[in-house]
């Protein structure tokens, strides 16, 4: 198995390194640094010894309706992700790789599993824009946009850092943000397993029908 274990006390004493911005090299913040099992190591599962309780959240989706995360996904496998649509790389790649996994899965296995993409550049990812861009990757990806305070703090109770869009000096706007996917358990409701950026397709292959049941990858 491709797994290894951290705690989440050693997760957020990774605080205050780095945060990613797509399509550049990272960037020294105040945010969280992205886990995914180490750098020297092939792991693609990160397992936490104490799992993440989902955030209270309530935001927009793509429909332009208020979406409780907590409701919507009690007892289902989740996915959650923190990105933008502007992303030129990370982001798209990274939802790519779990949309192919996924129709690697039975259709009742599919039709389960909820994934969640809670964009971290709210001024332009509105709900149409953000439920056109899904909608290339899967249609069934719930897309979330808001105030983004509130999925600033969301996003670290999860231990992942994001600061606003900003533009940069080439003149474009970027938005830096810890590119974890943290699966949650359908079984506890917890977060307890992260995968980094350099998760592949075939790593949520072989993960996914373990996440899909709450069993440790």
């Amino acid at each position: 198995m491709r797994t290894t274990r951290v705690t989440v006390a050693a997760l957020l004493a990774a605080a205050a390194l780095t945060l990613t911005a797509c399509g550049g090299e990272p960037a020294k913040t105040g945010g969280v640094t992205q886990i995914s099992g180490g750098q020297n190591s092939n792991k693609a599962a990160t397992l936490l010894d104490r799992p993440f309780t989902k955030p209270e959240l309530v935001l927009t989706d793509t429909s332009g309706q208020p979406w409780n995360l907590r409701e919507q996904t009690k007892g289902k496998p989740t996915l959650i992700y923190f990105g933008y649509t502007n992303c030129p790389d990370v982001c798209p790649l990274t939802m790519s790789n779990i949309a192919v996994a996924k129709k690697a899965l039975p259709k009742a296995d599919q039709d389960n599993l909820r994934v969640v993409f809670v964009t971290t550049d709210p001024a332009r990812d509105t709900p149409e824009s953000l439920g056109a861009w899904l909608k290339m990757q899967d249609p069934s990806f719930t897309g979330l946009t808001g105030d983004f305070a509130t999925i600033q703090a969301a996003a670290r109770t999860l231990g992942i850092g994001i600061d606003p869009a900003a533009t940069g000096a080439d003149g474009k706007v970027v938005s830096m943000h810890g590119a974890q996917v943290i699966a949650f358990s359908p079984k506890t409701d917890e977060g307890y397993v992260l995968y980094g950026e350099s998760t592949t397709v075939d790593d949520y292959t072989k993960d996914l029908p373990k996440l899909i049941k709450g069993e440790n990858p």
